[in-house]
């Protein structure tokens, strides 16, 4: 544990009171590094880069390592409490005087801007075309597949939304998609005990095919996003959650094998469920955003 964690720094990396919002031309007097467990895509890095909104005077991320180093004139105790409140974890690494800003690295934003509209556009149309054939296929793997699509769609939506946009606007569109996403995320659960209480005549065919179909629409996003994995941190992390996603495909497309296998549909319920709890635990980070201000 480093002497910022034990009160006997006497303020040499910012463990001091609170304090407001950090006024414009304000230079960085602190240089902090926090690890944070659940930070492993895109949507997340966007939570905590909101979360320290106006608080900041730059952020570096390293989503492999799940790390974010911080340049910050307030007290770093305050810095942590503002991302610990996301529940994601946040873990001090280590703290000291900031030695200047890091330096801008230049990127293609049109090109990235451009890149994301499409993820943006791929992943609703999938959350459609999956919502609809898992309701009609009684699948519930189907069904949180093609949520965990909207979630995706959701990120990137108020990723484009957010530029040029106030901290204000930002916030209020993150929490308009949380809370759709967690309705959504609640409705799924119901459904699945609906199913298992009733039982359900899921189609294994209909899981594979589908899921099939948006594994295709997944790497297709890999690879409009491929030339932009080594240049900015969002878009190489995009990159990664991509790829995880398609993970998620394949889970949906071997319960599908398993259903038609043993002639039962619980396989079904469980890749349902267990997508679910993770849409649904991504929906409570994003409304954890802004509260205890």
């Amino acid at each position: 544990m480093s002497e910022s964690t034990t009160g006997t720094c006497k303020g040499a990396c910012g463990c001091a009171a609170a304090s407001p919002p950090v006024a414009a031309g304000v230079a960085a007097r602190f240089r902090s590094t926090f690890r944070v467990d659940d930070m492993d895509c895109p949507g997340e890095e966007h939570l905590v880069r909101m979360a320290l909104d106006g608080h900041t005077q730059a952020l570096a991320f390293d989503l492999m390592a799940r790390t974010v180093t911080v340049w910050h004139s307030l007290p770093v105790d305050d810095i942590e409490a503002r991302i610990a409140r996301l529940g994601m974890g946040a873990e001090r690494l280590d703290s000291g005087p900031a030695d200047g800003l890091p330096a801008a690295q230049a990127t293609d934003a049109a090109a990235e801007r451009r890149a994301l509209s499409w993820l943006l556009a791929i992943n609703a149309v999938m959350f459609v075309i999956e919502g609809l054939a898992g309701w009609w296929a009684e699948s519930t793997g189907l069904l949180a597949d093609g949520l965990d699509m909207f979630a995706d769609a959701a990120v990137y939506g108020v990723a484009l939304y957010a530029v040029g946009r106030g901290a204000a606007l930002q916030l209020r569109a993150a929490h308009l998609a949380g809370w759709l996403q967690l309705a959504l995320g609640i409705g799924l659960f119901g459904r699945v005990i609906h199913h298992v209480l009733y039982g359900s005549a899921t189609l294994a065919t209909a899981m594979m095919g589908i899921s099939a179909l948006a594994l295709a629409a997944n790497l297709g996003c890999m690879a409009l996003i491929a030339r932009h994995r080594h240049g900015g941190a969002h878009m190489k992390a995009s990159y990664i959650f991509t790829a995880n996603d398609a993970l998620a495909n394949v889970g949906v497309i071997v319960a599908g094998l398993l259903v038609a296998w043993l002639g039962h549909p619980w396989p079904d319920w469980v890749i349902g469920s267990l997508i679910g709890v993770v849409v649904v635990g991504g929906a409570v980070r994003i409304l954890r955003m802004g509260r205890g201000e």
